[in-house]
């Protein structure tokens, strides 16, 4: 009889000969510190450019506050599902302030946006439904989309022409989705949400919208994609993660309120998983407070960072993609060339975002610098310089 151990070997096995070639592992780094102007990694002091913390509010005192108060009235967590144990006032509290953020009618908070991707198409897509995505699109809504088993296509990167082509071609469908993001997390690219929402009105399909790396950074009040693009009384479905700029944790829904009750009931991802706690509805609560209040100030500091960052990077000789959110991304090209460039970093340490094959395509490897608004002058300063002294191999 076969050892189940080795049964499964084959199965878990993968090539992990990049890192070791190059010798440095840059996935699940150790960090024992808050998130602050500097942070611990491995014991070490480092700037901080790898997370998504753009407007810096991960470590702000009035957030924790916040967390602390309804721990000690709520306390840790709800124990249960919210469909069968119920959930505070702070639920529908959080979620009416979202509604009214965002711009749509209604939300539903899930723990996770990876969630909330994979959730909407299996509760409201089927399998004679047709859906076209951007070939950039992120892997949470592609694993959303292969669990329904209905047709599915990608459009050219950001192109409205090559998306209206196949809109144009499809009429033989039950339903037809379109599914972007807002902002895309490896490059900075803004879609052109505006044209694709029109084109979804005209050919009578559903847009589906991720702004995670939209809402708190782009739009009025950072508001995200839907008042970047001007788009009021939205018909589609959207969703985002509140663990980027909005520094918590979760993700959210947003639509009708018809689709919002239908979810509330359908959605197997949320009706079966335990509620969010209360704590960290009540960050998010103060968190929004904050961001209506602040976000042009501290919008003006991430921006004017990376700027900066991206002048420097040109400057000294690398390639970088054409951004318009405060996002740089360094083409770097193999997955060695990439991980060596993260490497190099590293050691001048500077905490940074290297993505390889297969989250980019291949030979088109990324490192991502993102500079919150948490960072001091200075700390930029010494990022600027070293730039000087680093090389893509």
């Amino acid at each position: 009889m076969m050892n189940p151990e080795n049964n499964l070997k084959d199965r878990v096995e993968y090539d992990d000969s990049v890192l070791t070639n190059i010798g440095y592992n840059p996935y699940y780094l150790s960090i024992n510190s808050e998130q602050s102007d500097m942070i611990t990694v491995n014991g070490r002091k480092m700037i901080n450019l790898a997370t998504n913390n753009y407007l810096g509010l991960s470590n702000d005192e009035r957030i924790k506050s916040a967390y602390i108060d309804a721990i000690n009235k709520y306390g840790i967590s709800m124990c249960a599902t919210p469909i069968a144990g119920g959930y505070t006032e702070l639920f529908e509290t959080t979620q009416k302030k979202l509604s009214r953020f965002i711009g749509v009618e209604n939300v539903l908070v899930y723990p996770s946006c990876y969630q909330a991707n994979n959730g909407i198409f299996q509760a409201v897509a089927r399998k004679e439904d047709l859906i076209l995505f951007d070939r950039y699109a992120h892997s949470s809504l592609i694993q959303g989309i292969k669990s329904v088993g209905c047709k599915m296509l990608p459009f050219s990167h950001n192109n409205v022409e090559c998306l209206e082509y196949l809109l144009n071609k499809s009429t033989n469908f039950a339903k037809v989705f379109v599914v972007t993001e807002s902002v895309f997390s490896t490059e900075g690219a803004i879609a052109p949400f505006r044209e694709i929402y029109d084109l979804c009105k005209k050919y009578d399909a559903i847009p589906v919208v991720d702004d995670s790396h939209g809402i708190g950074v782009i739009g009025k009040n950072g508001r995200g994609i839907l008042t970047f693009s001007g788009i009021e009384n939205y018909e589609g479905i959207y969703t985002s993660s509140l663990g980027k700029a909005l520094a918590n944790n979760c993700g959210v829904v947003g639509g009708s309120k018809e689709l919002i009750s239908f979810l509330s009931f359908f959605s197997s991802h949320l009706i079966y998983s335990t509620a969010v706690s209360p704590a960290v509805l009540a960050g998010i609560n103060k968190t929004i407070e904050i961001v209506e209040e602040e976000y042009y100030s501290l919008a003006k500091t991430i921006y004017t960072y990376s700027q900066e960052i991206k002048s420097s990077l040109i400057e000294n000789g690398f390639k970088v993609s054409d951004s318009k959110a405060p996002i740089n991304s360094i083409i770097a090209g193999t997955s060695d060339k990439t991980v060596d460039l993260a490497k190099q970093l590293f050691l001048k340490d500077v905490l940074s975002t290297p993505f390889i094959f297969p989250s980019v395509p291949k030979n088109d490897g990324r490192i991502r610098l993102i500079a919150g608004a948490n960072l001091k002058e200075c700390t930029i300063d010494r990022v600027l310089e070293l730039f000087k002294n680093i090389r893509l191999n």
